[in-house]
């Protein structure tokens, strides 16, 4: 029961910051949407940076799950792939595009954030560990872009999934397309 109401909270703060953004968005705002006290929000978190960072902290480790598998593998063109698969994976999870549609429209706010800090260097690192020693910067650059074109086709279809000159299946298999190919470049 304690993780649900925990999830329920993040789940409404995610919608609040997102929609008033994060600084116009109160503790009190939130206990109210859940029909809960603010002591009861305190429970579970103490300030809003508590919630950011358990919502930061779920994708992190996400990451730092790809991160100890791809350092376990050999270098391989194979390893690439796999990776690009797993990263897609996690993905189509529809929490990850909410929290990076907040994250994108809080980038101010959340700027010096020490879990957004810690998130950015664990992407470094994934992409670090893509590319053998001595790859050159136009594969190591290329590799990196892949998992990011993941990430640019998920923001095609959020930015206007309304539009329906695309399903998101289709937006995933081109997106997945580019990324494999700037694994081969």
């Amino acid at each position: 029961m304690r993780e649900d109401t925990r999830t329920r909270i993040q789940e409404i703060a995610l919608r609040l910051f997102t929609e008033q953004g994060y600084e116009a968005t109160s503790l009190r705002e939130i206990a109210e949407e859940l029909g809960v006290t603010k002591a009861a929000l305190y429970y579970h978190f103490k300030t809003k940076d508590d919630i950011v960072a358990s919502l930061v902290d779920l994708r992190v480790a996400e990451i730092e799950e790809l991160l100890d598998w791809v350092k376990t593998q050999p270098k391989t063109p194979e390893m690439r792939r796999e990776l690009l698969e797993r990263y897609a994976q996690n993905l189509r999870h529809p929490r990850h595009l909410e929290v990076a549609r907040f994250l994108e429209r809080n980038q101010t706010a959340l700027r010096n954030h020490p879990k957004l800090a810690r998130m950015r260097e664990t992407m470094l690192a994934l992409t670090t560990e893509m590319s053998e020693p001595g790859a050159t910067p136009v594969e190591r650059i290329s590799r990196s872009l892949a998992l990011f074109a993941l990430h640019a086709g998920k923001w095609l279809h959020a930015a206007d999934p309304a539009r329906g000159d695309l399903t998101e299946d289709e937006i995933d298999k081109a997106s997945m397309e580019v990324a494999r190919r700037l694994l081969d470049l």
